[in-house]
Protein backbone atom coordinates (compact mmCIF):
# COMPACT_ATOMS: atom_id res chain seq x y z
CA UNK A 1 0.00 0.00 0.00
CA UNK A 2 1.67 3.34 -0.65
CA UNK A 3 2.08 6.06 1.73
CA UNK A 4 -0.89 8.34 -0.29
CA UNK A 5 -3.28 5.37 0.59
CA UNK A 6 -2.47 4.82 4.37
CA UNK A 7 -2.51 8.38 4.88
CA UNK A 8 -6.19 8.88 2.76
CA UNK A 9 -7.05 5.70 4.83
CA UNK A 10 -5.87 7.17 7.87
CA UNK A 11 -7.61 10.54 7.68
CA UNK A 12 -11.13 8.74 6.01
CA UNK A 13 -11.02 6.33 9.19
CA UNK A 14 -10.69 9.29 12.00
CA UNK A 15 -13.29 11.62 9.90
CA UNK A 16 -15.58 8.54 9.97
CA UNK A 17 -15.00 8.32 13.66
CA UNK A 18 -15.83 12.16 14.10
CA UNK A 19 -18.88 11.67 12.16
CA UNK A 20 -20.34 8.95 13.72
CA UNK A 21 -19.67 10.15 17.40
CA UNK A 22 -20.68 13.52 16.33
CA UNK A 23 -22.50 14.16 13.61
CA UNK A 24 -24.33 11.16 12.54
CA UNK A 25 -26.31 13.51 10.26
CA UNK A 26 -23.03 13.21 7.89
CA UNK A 27 -22.06 9.85 8.63
CA UNK A 28 -23.00 8.04 5.71
CA UNK A 29 -22.09 10.64 3.40
CA UNK A 30 -19.48 8.97 1.15
CA UNK A 31 -18.91 11.59 -0.78
CA UNK A 32 -18.38 14.41 1.62
CA UNK A 33 -16.18 11.67 3.22
CA UNK A 34 -14.31 10.86 0.31
CA UNK A 35 -13.43 14.29 -0.49
CA UNK A 36 -12.49 15.56 3.10
CA UNK A 37 -9.99 12.47 3.63
CA UNK A 38 -8.30 12.86 0.18
CA UNK A 39 -8.17 16.81 0.67
CA UNK A 40 -6.41 16.39 4.46
CA UNK A 41 -3.75 13.72 2.73
CA UNK A 42 -2.83 15.95 -0.23
CA UNK A 43 -2.25 19.08 2.61
CA UNK A 44 -0.53 16.46 4.64
CA UNK A 45 1.90 15.39 1.73
CA UNK A 46 2.27 19.21 0.21
CA UNK A 47 2.99 20.18 4.11
CA UNK A 48 5.54 17.04 4.37
CA UNK A 49 7.34 17.47 0.67
CA UNK A 50 7.72 21.52 1.86
CA UNK A 51 9.76 20.43 5.02
CA UNK A 52 7.27 21.16 7.33
CA UNK A 53 7.96 18.96 10.68
CA UNK A 54 5.63 16.18 11.27
CA UNK A 55 3.24 18.22 14.06
CA UNK A 56 2.28 20.87 11.81
CA UNK A 57 1.36 18.59 8.44
CA UNK A 58 -0.82 17.46 10.93
CA UNK A 59 -1.89 20.70 12.43
CA UNK A 60 -2.40 21.48 8.28
CA UNK A 61 -4.44 18.64 7.36
CA UNK A 62 -6.15 18.15 10.54
CA UNK A 63 -7.75 22.00 9.71
CA UNK A 64 -8.64 20.45 6.08
CA UNK A 65 -10.24 16.82 7.43
CA UNK A 66 -11.95 18.70 10.36
CA UNK A 67 -13.54 22.55 9.03
CA UNK A 68 -16.96 23.14 10.18
CA UNK A 69 -16.83 20.48 12.32
CA UNK A 70 -16.47 21.69 15.64
CA UNK A 71 -19.79 22.59 16.95
CA UNK A 72 -21.79 20.00 16.85
CA UNK A 73 -25.85 20.24 16.86
CA UNK A 74 -25.86 16.23 17.85
CA UNK A 75 -23.21 16.63 20.83
CA UNK A 76 -25.36 19.48 21.98
CA UNK A 77 -28.55 17.76 21.95
CA UNK A 78 -26.79 14.80 23.59
CA UNK A 79 -25.36 17.23 26.49
CA UNK A 80 -28.80 18.56 26.91
CA UNK A 81 -30.22 14.43 27.49
CA UNK A 82 -27.63 13.56 29.57
CA UNK A 83 -27.42 16.70 31.93
CA UNK A 84 -31.38 17.52 32.22
CA UNK A 85 -33.06 13.81 31.51
CA UNK A 86 -30.64 11.42 32.64
CA UNK A 87 -32.21 10.80 35.80
CA UNK A 88 -35.55 9.59 33.72
CA UNK A 89 -33.67 6.85 32.11
CA UNK A 90 -31.10 4.09 32.09
CA UNK A 91 -27.32 5.35 30.73
CA UNK A 92 -27.65 2.61 27.85
CA UNK A 93 -31.06 4.74 26.72
CA UNK A 94 -29.33 8.15 26.76
CA UNK A 95 -27.59 8.00 23.09
CA UNK A 96 -30.46 6.42 21.76
CA UNK A 97 -32.66 8.44 22.90
CA UNK A 98 -30.54 11.93 21.93
CA UNK A 99 -30.61 10.64 18.31
CA UNK A 100 -34.22 10.34 18.56
CA UNK A 101 -34.46 13.68 19.81
CA UNK A 102 -32.04 15.05 17.28
CA UNK A 103 -34.45 15.39 14.38
CA UNK A 104 -36.57 17.05 16.45
CA UNK A 105 -34.43 19.97 17.79
CA UNK A 106 -33.34 20.34 14.21
CA UNK A 107 -36.06 23.63 14.20
CA UNK A 108 -34.70 24.89 17.46
CA UNK A 109 -31.10 25.18 15.64
CA UNK A 110 -32.23 26.90 12.58
CA UNK A 111 -32.72 29.80 14.84
CA UNK A 112 -29.02 30.27 15.20
CA UNK A 113 -26.30 31.32 13.32
CA UNK A 114 -23.97 28.19 14.27
CA UNK A 115 -20.21 28.51 13.64
CA UNK A 116 -17.48 26.49 15.55
CA UNK A 117 -16.65 28.46 18.65
CA UNK A 118 -20.85 28.99 18.94
CA UNK A 119 -20.41 27.04 22.28
CA UNK A 120 -18.20 29.57 24.02
CA UNK A 121 -20.55 32.24 23.31
CA UNK A 122 -23.80 33.95 25.13
CA UNK A 123 -26.30 32.21 22.61
CA UNK A 124 -24.92 29.09 23.69
CA UNK A 125 -27.32 29.17 26.82
CA UNK A 126 -30.24 30.40 25.06
CA UNK A 127 -30.10 27.21 22.63
CA UNK A 128 -29.67 25.06 25.43
CA UNK A 129 -32.40 26.48 27.27
CA UNK A 130 -34.69 26.27 24.61
CA UNK A 131 -33.46 22.64 23.51
CA UNK A 132 -34.21 21.57 27.00
CA UNK A 133 -37.64 23.03 26.96
CA UNK A 134 -38.44 21.22 23.34
CA UNK A 135 -37.02 18.17 24.54
CA UNK A 136 -39.23 18.10 28.05
CA UNK A 137 -42.79 19.02 26.08
CA UNK A 138 -41.63 16.12 23.72
CA UNK A 139 -41.70 13.99 26.53
CA UNK A 140 -44.59 15.61 28.42
CA UNK A 141 -46.63 14.66 25.01
CA UNK A 142 -44.96 11.49 23.92
CA UNK A 143 -43.32 10.10 27.01
CA UNK A 144 -40.12 8.06 26.62
CA UNK A 145 -41.32 5.56 24.33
Amino acid sequence: MSTQQKDLSYFRLRLQEHLNSSFPEKANDQKFIDQRSSWAANAYEGAFRSGNPIDQCNEIANYILFEGLHFSKFDTVFQVVCNEFDTIMADEELRPFALKMFPICEPVFAKYKLTDDFAYGYEFDVLYTELTGTIAIWIEDNGLQ
